[in-house]
């Protein structure tokens, strides 16, 4: 673990943890709670994760939240905890309550034409094996490819997409292994406000992610709790500390239960 933000104290956090009537665990999937798969259907947690997340939601008085780009409905099968937790999906278009109740934000019509439009042109070209079609959003993956072939299809989507995205006004954006167009207006940035809203001013929350789109929660959470990178190798980020999955993860989660469930409700 390292601490990248000279102003956070842990000793402090999880002092006000003990103390805090609600906390808020707030979790990205692939290649946080996951390791990356070529195969993204086959991509589920690190080993030992699922049984200290089952912990975790036992635990009062703490909200176990994923914040997943992923479509909710491709993460079900892999996210297979006791309980259901609460999901956020497609960058937080749309929700997924522990009671199974579902929502999803409206969409602009304009915006889907453009998103269709880059779905046919993907067909066209032969990639549709490659692209994930999710609520919203298109996300071609590259993952295991050799570095040959991925700048061959970087060469060739890149300058359509970003001609599409130009046209219907939406969001072109690289992450960890692919590219993805998005309609404009929800990210994982907007799921995290959303939550801290329906908390008190003094609940303790941490956000946990890893690649470039999770760059939106760890900036929506600063200064109101902890933003923390989950990846092996260190890169330029807005998260307040860096630890490295599996074991470090594994270790925050574990030492996370304790400090929340010890005098749940107690306030000074």
């Amino acid at each position: 673990m390292k601490i990248l933000n000279p102003e956070i104290d842990l000793k402090t956090f999880y002092k006000h943890m003990r103390n805090a009537s609600q906390k808020a665990l707030l979790l990205d999937y692939d290649g946080t709670l996951s390791p990356f798969q070529a195969d993204r259907n086959k991509a589920f947690p690190y080993p030992g994760v699922l049984q200290v997340l089952n912990k975790i939601m036992q635990a009062p008085g703490i909200r176990l939240v994923i914040i997943s780009g992923r479509w909710i409905k491709d993460l079900t099968p892999l996210l297979k905890m006791t309980r259901n937790p609460e999901i956020w999906g497609s960058h937080g278009l749309e929700r997924l309550r522990t009671d199974g109740s579902y929502e999803i934000a409206s969409i602009d019509e304009d915006a889907l034409e453009g998103i269709v439009a880059a779905d046919e042109w993907i067909q066209a070209v032969g990639l549709s094996d490659r692209c994930e079609e999710k609520p919203g959003s298109l996300a071609l993956h590259w993952r295991g490819l050799d570095e040959q072939k991925v700048i061959e299809i970087k060469r060739q989507v890149e300058p359509k997409w970003s001609l599409i995205a130009g046209i219907w006004g939406l969001s072109l954006r690289e992450f960890d292994g692919g590219l993805e167009l998005r309609v404009p207006g929800r990210d994982k940035g907007d799921a995290v406000k959303n939550i801290l809203t329906e908390m008190d001013q003094n609940a303790v929350t941490a956000y946990l992610g890893d690649d470039y789109t999770d760059e939106d929660g760890f900036k929506s959470i600063k200064g109101k709790g902890i933003g923390i990178l989950v990846r092996e190798e260190l890169r330029p980020t807005a998260a307040d500390i860096w630890i490295r999955p599996p074991e470090e993860l594994i270790e925050f989660l574990s030492h996370w239960l304790p400090h929340a469930e010890r005098n749940h409700g107690r306030t000074e």
